[in-house]
């Protein structure tokens, strides 16, 4: 969790404050698994078209991997785009 979403939990009582740290871990294991089912879905319908054997076929692994690197690549680009955007953005004080 970053600084200031701690910052914003000073004035609760350390009950509460538990209680929102396993809140917020659960929201983000639950985006995680979101971003991981959207990938393997995403990757596994654009990529692979045979069923005819219990591997993929090169050519179909080789757009996986393709696939599964661009999309990490760009989530990565978004989270760094919306952490500088977070940066400039006005405090609320």
């Amino acid at each position: 969790m970053d600084a200031n979403m701690m910052a914003g939990l000073d004035g609760l009582p350390e009950e509460d404050k538990a209680q929102m740290n396993s809140m917020i871990e659960q929201l983000q294991l639950r985006d995680s698994l979101r971003m991981y089912n959207s990938l393997v879905e995403r990757c596994f319908v654009d990529c692979v078209d045979s069923f005819t054997r219990k591997s993929l076929h090169k050519q179909e692994e080789t757009c996986v991997m393709r696939c599964a690197e661009k999309f990490l690549k760009h989530t990565m680009r978004v989270g760094m785009r919306f952490a500088e955007l977070n940066q400039n953005a006005p405090t609320q004080d």
